[in-house]
């Protein structure tokens, strides 16, 4: 029996739910694991799931909307709740205690994202290497998902604008995730049409390089507005515009693909209910974000000056991608972010382990000189907290983190505290021990 614990924050203590269960991945496949010797069971030691969210002044509608959810039992429908499952009120009274919708979503977007690993070909002797194994027509059906109610309208591709002197050949695009759109049975189910989007994590060495070029660049996704002090990573933004310009028919950028995709489905359910909900994994969450941001900064989501569609980005084990100017106009604009992180992943404290929020302002009162160029996580976390000896790579690992989602809980409440930054520093050492990151991303911890 591996020893189980839920680490809920309290303004004044720590206070720890501890449970009893037997942990395995509910598959074979490790999805968006970093490489290390492969071991035939993940023990999962020791787990918790820690809550924080950000408290927002709401409407007395939106207060009772959000009490009498947070009542309901298991059945109640999502038709019903779905935006604020969606995070309509910053997911309040949803994430502590953890409600049994919302911790369905989060299983459901996640087995979207791992879909991508699924269906992702790594056999270099394939001819779809690097690409996915299978046709639009089929893929969810080939990776076990032909009951999702979703239909795939979109393959996306992604060029990072790098060169590696060691390698041969120039980058060039490979799958990095899909477009999908429930269908008409879905749609009575979930309440609204859902257009889904999901990114997998880093697998290339061009990727690996991207995630790794440490420093802000201003975004300038809107031509008539550029926001010099919105920045972002910049590797993740080469990720996310770079094309294959230099090619007569090559493809073009992974923003071009997604925003043409996302209005052509706009246009085409226009009048119905309808969300918008973006899912990744590791540097796919910092494409969710990215395209998140971009969509509502261009107003694609609103039809008329009306209400906009809401957007939401359900993110897993996912980076920093921005500075506070990033995190503040994400909020003003209404984009969503629930992040379900692992508190001894690495990744999540990356980059801007030391130049990050905690660091912007002294004594709760000045902010600092170099404020602008600190990274800060945007949205509402939700902290899993699993590691293991044997294999410490499981701590990125999504399967280990939909395992522990889907873990029924029965609690027994002790207290203690934990040192979350200590344990980071200590598992970035370990991972270094173990060749689990490559030596390059040393600099990403500033």
């Amino acid at each position: 029996m591996a020893s189980s614990t839920v680490f809920m924050p309290n303004p004044h203590t720590n206070s720890h739910v501890t449970f009893s269960e037997n942990i395995s991945p509910t598959s074979q496949h490790s999805f968006g694991q970093v490489s290390l010797p492969k071991k035939t069971e993940i023990s999962l030691a020791r787990h918790s799931v820690a809550a924080s969210y950000v408290a927002t002044k709401t409407a007395a509608t939106t207060t009772v909307s959000s009490r009498a959810l947070k009542s309901s039992s298991t059945t109640t429908s999502l038709s019903h709740f779905w935006r604020e499952v969606h995070g309509l009120n910053n997911w309040e009274n949803l994430v502590e205690p953890l409600h049994p919708l919302l911790r369905q979503e989060i299983i459901r977007y996640g087995e979207f994202v791992t879909a991508c690993y699924k269906a992702f070909d790594l056999d270099p002797n394939s001819k779809r290497y690097l690409n996915c194994k299978y046709g639009k027509k089929n893929m969810l059906n080939e990776v076990g998902m032909e009951n999702s109610g979703y239909k795939v309208t979109k393959y996306i591709y992604a060029t990072p604008d790098i060169n590696i002197p060691i390698q041969n050949g120039a980058p060039c695009g490979r799958w990095i995730g899909y477009v999908a759109v429930s269908d008409d049975e879905s749609v009575r189910r979930l309440g609204r049409r859902d257009i889904v989007i999901t990114f997998r994590g880093t697998v290339t060495n061009h990727e690996w390089i991207a995630n790794l070029m440490s420093s802000l660049t201003p975004a300038r996704l809107d031509p008539h507005d550029p926001r010099p002090d919105v920045k972002v990573e910049a590797g993740f933004l080469s990720l996310y515009t770079s094309d294959e310009s230099d090619s007569k028919f090559g493809l073009g950028s992974c923003r071009e693909q997604l925003l043409s995709e996302v209005s052509r489905l706009l246009t085409k359910y226009k009048g119905e209910e309808l969300s918008i909900s973006i899912a990744g994994h590791s540097m796919g969450s910092s494409l969710a974000l990215l395209l998140a941001y971009d969509i509502a900064e261009l107003g694609l989501n609103k039809e008329n000056s009306s209400r906009g569609k809401p957007i939401t980005v359900f993110s897993f084990g996912g980076p920093r991608v921005g500075n506070s100017g990033f995190k503040q106009r994400c909020e003003e604009l209404g984009v969503k972010v629930l992040r379900i992180v692992n508190v001894n992943d690495p990744i999540t404290k990356m980059p801007g382990v030391f130049l990050n929020e905690s660091f912007r302002v002294f004594g709760d009162r000045y902010e600092l000189p170099w404020s602008c160029s600190c990274y800060a996580h945007v949205g509402v976390e939700l902290v899993l907290d699993f590691f293991n000896m044997q294999n410490p790579s499981c701590v990125h690992d999504l399967g280990a983190y939909i395992s522990l989602l889907k873990c029924p809980k029965k609690l027994q409440f002790q207290r203690n505290t934990v040192d979350l930054l200590d344990r980071a520093r200590a598992m970035l050492i370990s991972a270094q021990n173990f060749n689990m990151l490559p030596w390059e991303m040393l600099p990403a911890l500033w």
